[in-house]
């Protein structure tokens, strides 16, 4: 990273400085700004029931009936998607909010998507989707995790101020 990062006596970089830590980086910026727009819709769909979203209850009901995810994991599943978009928008706890997208991703695929094989289901010709889009988000999840928010991120700003 090009920036300074606070010491522990030991001269190891804090936890709060790694966790903030990111570059003066455009590609990053990018990488966050296209997250946050896909998951700001995923999770509005699920709280607020907007773009044809079930909203809230029906995610939950779909979550804990369909799927077998008891409440709490459900509710945070979909806190992550809405609330780690909007953290995403601004950059603040970058690695947090992509590791929860990541998290969330990763069950998709496991719960859902992986019996569909990989690809999506272009022609309508299969039962359910694959999990090419999951896999792309986890690219761009692993590369948020690696270098954190990148230009205009709050990360960035409160790093300089502990660093």
């Amino acid at each position: 990273m090009d920036t300074t990062h606070s010491t522990t006596p030991g001269g190891v970089p804090s936890f709060l400085s790694r966790l903030l830590g990111t570059q003066d980086s455009v590609p990053l910026l990018l990488l966050r700004l296209t997250l946050f727009f896909v998951f700001f819709a995923h999770g509005s769909q699920k709280v607020l029931g907007w773009f044809g979203g079930a909203g809230w209850s029906g995610t939950m009901d779909f979550f804990q009936q369909g799927l077998g995810i008891p409440a709490f994991f459900a509710v945070l599943a979909i806190a992550t998607e809405f609330l780690g978009s909007l953290a995403l928008l601004l950059g603040l706890l970058t690695r947090v909010a992509a590791l929860g997208i990541g998290a969330v991703m990763v069950v998709a695929v496991v719960k859902v998507h992986w019996a569909a094989g990989f690809f999506m289901n272009w022609y309508g010709n299969k039962q359910g989707e694959g999990f090419e889009y999951h896999l792309l988000v986890l690219g761009m999840v692993l590369a948020l995790l690696v270098g954190g928010g990148g230009r205009l991120s709050l990360d960035r700003g409160l790093q300089q101020k502990v660093g």
